[in-house]
């Protein structure tokens, strides 16, 4: 029951809109460093690829955070998110048959035709390494990162444990590791904090590992919602030119988002929106 109510915590986390703050929860205890990888981070991408866009660093090299497209952007573009989570800590739960991963999600993407981000935890693309693949070799997709552990930046935060400070850097290296081990290409250097919480030691944490740190503007509601039209009309009723949407790829934390993609993407297509990458969205400010 614990695990459970955690879980939920770090998927309504995610969903929340927070940025630069942590909500509540109970007072975060600190996980373990993840052993360093290789030094390259991201996976070597083919040499007629162009490098990803990225936004310069701030200050004393603070990693930089991009939550939409310009204001006066009047293109019709929206990018659509979604967040692979799990946890270090839930291979017991996958063991035992639960789910989180959402194969449904994606094969309806593709069949809609929707390029789209998703942000991954280095532990879910240990867990389901055949569809990180698939979904790294696709040109609709690209991957990028959501840490390996899926533990907050920042305390407290949902009731997330936390990454110890000097462990942080470590820890989205292990997860491009991890993605490259599965096999994975289309990779980009974005990185989206879990739960959306950050403050500045974060941000100065992150600055060698050279990530753009991406948040949003339009939450989705998807996390452990049990109907889609509201998860659906949630995000018609937010989304603006330039808009940047978040939800979710778990299957058993988020059962509904599928539903509700097969109503969005037509109806926002209708009001003649096309949808982009967040890398094609960083590329347009």
């Amino acid at each position: 029951m614990i695990a459970t109510a955690v879980l939920g915590a770090a998927l309504t986390g995610c969903g929340s809109g927070a940025s630069n703050g942590g909500g509540g929860g109970a007072e975060a205890r600190r996980a373990p460093a993840a052993p360093a990888p290789p030094e390259s981070a991201a996976p070597p991408r083919s040499p007629a690829a162009p490098a990803p866009p990225t936004v310069a660093a701030g200050p004393e090299g603070l990693t930089p955070v991009f939550e939409r497209a310009r204001k006066g952007n009047a293109e019709k573009v929206v990018a659509l998110t979604f967040d692979a989570d799990m946890t270090a800590d839930q291979g017991p739960r996958a063991a035992r048959g639960e789910r989180f991963d959402n194969p449904r999600l994606i094969a309806a993407l593709r069949t809609l035709k929707v390029p789209s981000t998703i942000f991954m935890t280095g532990r879910w693309a240990e867990e389901y390494p055949d569809q990180a693949r698939a979904i790294g070799t696709d040109p609709l997709f690209e991957i990028a990162n959501h840490s390996y552990s899926h533990h907050a930046f920042k305390s407290p935060c949902y009731g997330l444990p936390t990454v110890a400070p000097d462990a942080m850097r470590a820890d989205v290296e292990r997860a491009f590791a991890a993605f490259r081990t599965a096999g994975a290409r289309n990779v980009v250097p974005y990185f989206r904090f879990p739960g959306g919480c950050y403050d500045d030691r974060a941000l100065r944490n992150l600055g060698p590992a050279k990530v753009t740190a991406v948040q949003w503007d339009v939450v989705s509601g998807d996390a452990f919602a049990t109907d889609a039209d509201a998860v659906a009309g949630q995000v018609l009723a937010g989304v603006r030119p330039g808009s940047l949407v978040v939800m979710h790829c778990t299957r058993s934390a988020a059962p509904v988002t599928e539903q509700a993609i097969r109503r969005i993407v037509p109806e926002l297509r209708k009001k003649g929106y096309r949808f982009v990458k967040v890398s094609e969205l960083i590329g347009q400010r």
